[in-house]
C-alpha cells in the first residue's frame, strides 16, 4: 500500500506534481517512465489564457506517429511545428494583424504577454471579421470600415431609389442660356435614353411628352409634368413652352420639351416688346429661325430619339427645315460600333439619332390602310437624302392596330405613328352612339381606330424600346451627358455655319 501511494495523501500529491513537471519539461526520447499507453493518449492542454502549449518535441517521441503511413507522416511533419495548433484553428491565425505575430501562420518566438493574450481571446470570442467584409467596407463605406461591421443605415442609403421629379425644370431658359439646375437629378450610370421633341406651335408637344414620361390621359392636364397650353394662351395664340425643359424618370429616361419652331407668337413678342436683338441678327424673323435651328441641331446631337409632332399631313417647309438643321448640325465623334443609318453606310463618321414622325389629332379617314400607305410613301420620298434614321425602328403594324395587314403591305415603312384626337372615351361613346333601338344606343359609336389611351401606351412602349447607341466616342454617364450637352449648346450658339446661314438670310 505504501508503494502505490494510495494510503499517503502527501506522497500522492507530490507524485502528481512530478508527473505534471515531466509533461511540461520532457526529457530526451527513451527516458519517459510513464509508459507507451500514456504517450498514445496525450493531447496538448490549453492554458487558461486561451493559448496552447507547444507540441513540437512531443510529436517526435510519440510512437503513434511512427505507426502512421508514410504519406500521412510526410504531410503532418511540416505543418505541425509551423503553427502548433489544430487544423480547425488555422483560419484564425491567417487573418491576424501583422503587429501581433508578424507573418500570417507563424507563431511568435516570444511568449505572448498579458495584453497579447487578451487580444487573442477577444479575437476568438468577440467579433471576428473576415476578408470579404473588409473588402466590402473599403469599397465605399468610409468610416464604417473601422467598426468591423457594415452600417445598415449607410447600406440602405446606397440602395435607395433615385429622387422622383414632380415637375419639369429648365435646361435652357427663354434667353437661350444654359441652366445647371438639372445636375442634382443625374447619376453616374450609363443606362439612359434621351428623347427630344420638336414641332410647330399648338401641335401638342408638351402633352405628348407628359403622357410618355409620367402622366396618363385620365389625369388633369394642370398636373402634367410639362405644362400644356391653357385656354387663355390658346385664345391669344401664344406659346406655353420657352427654351428647353428637362425631366428625367425613375427608369432613367430623359425627356426634353422645346419651344415651338418658327413660332409666330415668339416673333410677335419680339416685335411688340422691342427686345434688343443680338448684333449678328438684323431682323426679328431671322433671329426666330436661328433659334429654331439651334434647338433642332442641338437635339440631333444629344438625343437618341427625336419626335417630330405635326397635326396635319403634311407641311413641305417642315421637311426643308429638318434638312437645314441636319446640315448645320455640329460634327460629333462616331460611336465605337459604327451603326449605319437607313440611307447607306457612308455615315459612320457622324452620329445621327432616330427620328419619329407623330401625326397628332389624326382623323378617322387617315387610319384607312390605303391612306396610311400613301403617307408612308410621301415621307420616304421627302427624307430620301437624309442621314437621319427615319425608318426601320417603329411600326404601327406591330401594335396589332391593323390585324388583317401583313408586313409586306407597307413596302417603304417609315417611323410614322398616328394618334387620334384626345377626348373622353365615355363622352365619345354617348355622342357617337346611334339613336335607334335601345340595344344599339348602348353600344359605342364607330371610330375606325383604337382608343387614344391604348394608342399612347403602344407608342410609349415602342419609343422606350429604341436602341441606345453611343452619342460620342466614349460611353457617357448621366452627369457626363449633361456636361457634353452643355459644350454642344455652347458650340451651337457660336457655330460659324449658323452665323454664315443667318448672314445669307439677311
Amino acid at each position: 500500500m505504501s508503494e502505490s501511494g494510495h494510503s499517503q495523501p502527501g506522497m500522492y500529491g507530490q507524485g502528481r506534481r512530478r508527473r505534471r513537471r515531466r509533461d511540461r519539461d520532457p526529457g530526451p526520447p527513451g527516458q519517459n517512465l510513464s509508459g507507451p499507453s500514456r504517450d498514445r493518449d496525450y493531447v496538448p492542454r490549453e492554458r487558461r489564457d486561451g493559448s496552447e502549449e507547444p507540441s513540437g518535441p512531443l510529436l517526435q517521441k510519440t510512437p503513434i506517429i511512427l505507426a502512421k503511413p508514410p504519406g500521412e507522416r510526410i504531410s503532418s511533419k511540416p505543418s505541425a511545428p509551423a503553427s502548433g495548433a489544430p487544423s480547425l484553428e488555422k483560419p484564425i491565425m491567417l487573418i491576424k494583424t501583422r503587429d501581433e505575430g508578424g507573418k500570417p501562420g507563424n507563431t511568435p518566438d516570444v511568449p505572448p504577454s498579458a495584453s497579447g493574450a487578451g487580444t487573442v481571446k477577444l479575437e476568438r470570442e468577440g467579433q471576428r471579421p473576415t476578408q470579404p467584409v473588409y473588402q466590402i467596407q473599403n469599397r465605399g463605406m468610409g468610416s464604417a470600415a473601422s467598426g468591423g461591421a457594415v452600417d445598415p443605415v449607410i447600406g440602405q442609403t446606397k440602395l435607395l431609389p433615385p429622387e422622383k421629379m414632380k415637375h419639369s425644370i429648365k435646361l435652357v431658359d427663354d434667353q437661350m442660356n444654359w441652366c445647371d439646375s438639372a445636375m442634382e437629378y443625374l447619376r453616374d450610370q450609363t443606362d439612359m435614353l434621351v428623347v427630344g421633341v420638336i414641332g410647330l406651335q399648338g401641335t401638342g408637344k408638351s402633352t405628348i411628352m407628359s403622357l410618355l414620361s409620367a402622366n396618363s390621359p385620365e389625369e388633369d392636364q394642370r398636373a402634367y409634368v410639362f405644362r400644356a397650353q391653357t385656354q387663355e394662351i390658346k385664345e391669344r395664340a401664344g406659346n406655353q413652352s420657352s427654351g428647353i425643359d428637362f425631366y428625367i424618370t425613375q427608369e432613367r429616361v430623359i425627356f426634353l420639351d422645346t419651344q415651338p419652331i418658327l413660332s409666330p407668337s415668339i416673333l410677335d413678342h419680339l416685335i411688340n416688346n422691342d427686345r434688343k436683338l443680338p448684333p449678328e441678327y438684323n431682323l426679328p424673323h431671322t433671329y426666330v429661325e436661328m433659334q429654331s435651328l439651334q434647338i433642332t441641331a442641338f437635339l440631333f446631337t444629344v438625343c437618341h430619339v427625336v419626335i417630330v409632332v405635326q397635326d396635319w399631313f403634311t407641311d413641305i417647309n417642315l421637311y426643308r427645315f429638318l434638312q437645314t438643321a441636319e446640315m448645320l448640325k455640329p460634327s460629333t465623334p462616331s460611336a465605337s460600333h459604327d451603326s449605319t443609318g437607313s440611307s447607306g453606310a457612308d455615315d459612320g463618321s457622324e452620329y445621327y439619332p432616330h427620328i419619329v414622325f407623330l401625326q397628332n389629332k389624326a382623323r378617322r379617314e387617315e387610319f384607312c390602310p390605303r391612306n396610311l400607305k400613301k403617307m408612308h410613301m410621301a415621307v420616304d420620298k421627302l427624307m430620301a437624302h437624309s442621314h437621319l434614321k427615319y425608318k426601320g425602328t417603329l411600326s404601327m403594324l406591330d401594335c396589332n392596330i391593323f390585324p388583317g395587314l401583313n408586313r409586306d403591305y407597307l413596302e417603304t415603312e417609315v417611323n410614322l405613328f398616328l394618334l387620334p384626337m384626345m377626348e373622353n372615351d365615355g363622352e365619345d361613346a354617348l355622342t357617337r352612339a346611334g339613336s335607334g333601338p335601345p340595344l344599339f344606343s348602348l353600344l359605342p359609336g364607330y371610330r375606325g381606330h383604337p382608343s387614344f389611351s391604348s394608342l399612347v401606351s403602344k407608342f410609349r412602349s415602342q419609343i422606350l424600346a429604341m436602341s441606345r447607341s453611343q452619342l460620342s466616342h466614349t460611353i457617357l454617364t448621366e452627369k457626363n451627358w449633361f456636361h457634353y450637352a452643355a459644350r454642344i449648346w455652347d458650340g451651337v450658339k457660336k457655330s460659324s455655319a449658323l452665323s454664315e446661314y443667318s448672314r445669307l438670310l439677311s
